[in-house]
């Protein structure tokens, strides 16, 4: 038998404890007359520090408790929340969620999910990897990624490196019978620089994002992207108002990808707030372009077995040639529509875009004279409409290379005309979040500058 570490002990042990909270405020919330319920509870924990100019700015240990509890009287809902794990906030939370339910009108959407979708298998994803760093590591991480990027000629200034570490324990459980743990870690690496010239300054920076502190970019490779950002923004030149190609740098491109599943999600649905309502089944996308949702990825950011309703998740496709093969939907947005669940409440489960055969070097051959935007600043995009302006900054691109820094401008287009007009996804890969996408070149935008 392999022997559990010292953490590996204490989580299991953790998530014991959780679910029998769970289990036996369900049995007591059964008791007292729902004839449904559902519980969410956690437990985190945290390491993060702050390094600016070699010193400890701030050193932050977390460890933060949740406790969910909804109950259904018939089709009348109530729901209560505390951080308190002692019994008698326990118990308070129970009778607040039940007076809540009573009291509240009925919704013929109401509801668990169905018993039927509950998870059954619950396959090993690697994504529990505790990072045994002590605050003092930590520091002299922050100092090293600093002195990488200040180390730099040009840059002047830092607006610091930072370092966490997270663990996270979950049960959900309800009163279907249905009991599902989860354990996870997410630890990241960041620093922010400023350079500066005669004509200005410029701030950028660089993160990375890991499951396994083992799959990080290493210190000097950190300091150094995020000293090459920075360093690149100086000189930056405003643009005349025009039209044009427009490549989204990968980091930004998920953005794109979030608005559609924003405007396929069962909110905007059933409110009828979304410009793709009644869109399934037609072509949105480019007839080459898929979107599949892959929830059992080793490592992944949103790697999962059941949604947050106890679904259980599977593969499936969003974007099928194009076509909007379905909507991303938990149980009550579906039952608004008359459909069924697709395991998402609560969100996506790594969401990939069919990557292309060019790395970035050959995206912008691709987009041969225009736009690369490395940022995008401000809230304007309209699921309603569809229309989407926000400032940008980024680099004028002549002839596949690029010529110089721009900021100060302005993207503009409607999002249907902007995914219909992806001419390419690059092989670029970021994998730093739940939406897997590389650099998306869009056939033409509206620049508005100077």
């Amino acid at each position: 038998m392999t022997e559990l570490s010292p953490t590996q002990d204490r989580s299991l042990a953790d998530l014991d404890r959780l679910a029998q909270l769970a289990e036996d405020v369900i049995r007591r919330a059964r008791a007292a007359g729902a004839s449904q319920a559902e519980v969410a509870a956690s437990i985190d924990t945290g390491l993060s520090v702050n390094v600016r100019l070699g010193e400890v700015e701030t050193v932050e240990h977390t460890r933060d408790r949740g406790f969910g509890l909804t109950v259904y009287f018939g089709q009348r809902k109530g729901s209560a929340s505390t951080a308190d794990l002692n019994p008698d906030s326990i118990q308070a939370t129970l009778d607040q969620a039940c007076a809540i339910a009573r009291f509240t009108e009925e919704d013929p959407a109401a509801g668990l999910a169905d018993a039927s979708r509950m998870a059954t298998q619950f396959p090993e994803l690697d994504l529990w990897h505790p990072w045994h760093i002590d605050t003092a590591q930590a520091i002299a991480l922050g100092k090293d990624i600093e002195d990488a990027g200040r180390s730099h000629a040009g840059i002047t200034n830092s607006d610091g490196a930072g370092v966490q570490m997270g663990e996270s324990l979950a049960v959900y459980a309800n009163s279907h019978g249905f009991l599902g743990r989860e354990r996870g870690t997410r630890h990241s690496l960041s620093l922010s620089l400023i350079a500066g010239d005669e004509e200005g300054m410029q701030r950028d920076y660089w993160y990375d994002s890991v499951r396994a502190a083992s799959d990080f970019m290493s210190a000097q490779a950190l300091g150094d992207k995020a000293a090459q950002r920075t360093l690149a923004r100086l000189g930056a030149q405003r643009l005349s108002t025009r039209q044009c190609p427009v490549l989204f740098a990968p980091e930004v491109a998920r953005g794109l990808i979030g608005h559609l599943v924003g405007a396929v999600s069962g909110g905007a649905l059933y409110r009828r707030a979304s410009f793709l309502l009644d869109h399934v089944g037609k072509q949105v996308m480019p007839s080459w372009l898929n979107i599949v949702e892959r929830p059992f990825l080793l490592r992944g950011q949103g790697s999962g077995a059941f949604d947050a309703e106890g679904v259980a998740t599977r593969d499936s496709s969003l974007i099928e040639n194009g076509v909007l093969a379905r909507y991303v939907l938990g149980s009550y947005s579906a039952r608004k529509l008359g459909l069924e669940s697709t395991g998402n409440a609560g969100g996506i489960h790594n969401l990939i875009v069919e990557p292309g055969q060019d790395d970035f070097a050959g995206m912008l051959r691709r987009l041969g004279t225009g736009l690369l935007v490395t940022e995008v600043m401000g809230q304007g995009v309209s699921t309603v409409t569809g229309d989407y302006s926000r400032g940008a900054a980024g680099f004028w691109v002549e002839s596949g290379q690029i010529a110089y820094p721009v900021e100060e401008i302005t993207i503009a287009a409607n999002l249907r005309d902007m995914y219909a007009g992806i001419v390419a996804v690059g092989a670029d890969v970021d994998p730093r979040s739940s939406i897997l996408t590389g650099s998306i070149l869009l056939e033409q935008m509206t620049i508005a500058g100077e």
